[in-house]
């Protein structure tokens, strides 16, 4: 299996090719680079169509090369410039070429330095993907010999999302990392800061919370009956008036990649984000990988690592 980072032609901060390497490393799989550029048409009267062609395919070169200058040199990658009617569906059929686990791809350069910023490529992802996503923050780095040494699943409590949590704790293990299971306790940013309507809200955050810390413990002991668990697992509760106060609520630290599951509401076989999903993801400050329903099924039914 491989990892595939997608990068930009004009991309001069490879940090999706960063990313890849780790979560490649970690997993003991390939990296595989691409870039996409237009499909390529006849050429038009006085060359001007195969000249345009000439030069997609000169910056797509200079992208590889310097993807290539800042890959570990203890990785095996593979380096490919792709012609696709677009970029996403380019990434997917190189994909499903060629293995993949895991498609990386980088952050838009309008988003918040050190955060998740969507762009349009990753919305487009977020909506057809069969395959997990991995999202690096805006401006990331790592060291070069960097692994993951922490998996932080994202834990709503909700139908189905303790399966989630179960799949990330087997990654985990295999990866040999340790397992965080973290909820967002969230509320209202509100003019209202004392009376009736704050205290309401009290009891319904204290509420929410005493739920979430149940389904938690329960996951815990789904995760001690697999036959090979992490090596170390907690629980956090992030609070917070919003998602992003709620997510710095929470410690965070190199090789931290915090997991997110797909929406119920989405096909099983995509990638699809429900409103809080999407608020995590947004918001988040370390790497994200965004799991697929069918995915998570593929992970729990997967072969255990060796202990």
């Amino acid at each position: 299996m491989s990892v595939l980072a997608g990068v930009r032609p004009d991309d001069r901060e490879p940090t999706a090719v960063r990313l890849g390497a780790m979560l490649a490393r970690s997993a003991g799989e390939d990296l595989v680079v691409c870039t996409v550029v237009p499909s390529a048409w006849p050429a038009g009267v006085g060359r001007i169509d195969a000249e345009y062609q000439e030069y997609l395919d000169g910056i797509a070169q200079e992208a590889l090369d310097r993807a290539r200058t800042g890959c570990p040199s203890d990785l095996r990658a593979d380096y490919v410039a792709l012609h696709a009617r677009s970029v996403p569906s380019g990434l997917l059929d190189v994909a499903a070429r060629r293995e993949v686990s895991t498609v990386v791809v980088g952050s838009s350069s309008a988003g918040m330095l050190g955060h998740v910023a969507v762009g349009s490529v990753a919305e487009w992802l977020l909506h057809s993907s069969p395959l997990p996503l991995a999202f690096a923050p805006r401006g990331y780095r790592c060291r070069p010999e960097a692994v993951v040494t922490r998996v932080t699943a994202a834990f709503g409590g909700a139908p189905g999302s303790a399966d989630l949590v179960v799949a990330a704790a087997r990654v985990a293990a295999r990866m040999g990392a340790s397992l965080r299971i973290a909820s967002f306790a969230v509320r209202r940013r509100t003019i209202l800061t004392a009376g009736v309507g704050s205290r309401a809200e009290d009891a319904v955050v204290a509420e929410w919370v005493r739920g979430a810390g149940e389904a938690q413990r329960d996951v815990l002991r789904q995760i001690a009956d697999l036959p090979v668990a992490p090596h170390d697992v907690t629980t956090v509760v992030g609070y917070g008036h919003g998602w992003g106060p709620a997510l710095e609520d929470v410690e965070w630290r190199d090789g931290d990649v915090l997991v997110v599951g797909s929406s119920s509401a989405g096909p099983a076989a995509r990638v699809f984000l429900g409103a809080h999903g999407s608020k995590i993801v947004r918001h988040a400050p370390v790497p994200v990988v965004v799991v697929p329903r069918s995915a998570v099924t593929d992970l729990l039914d997967a072969p255990p690592p060796a202990a």
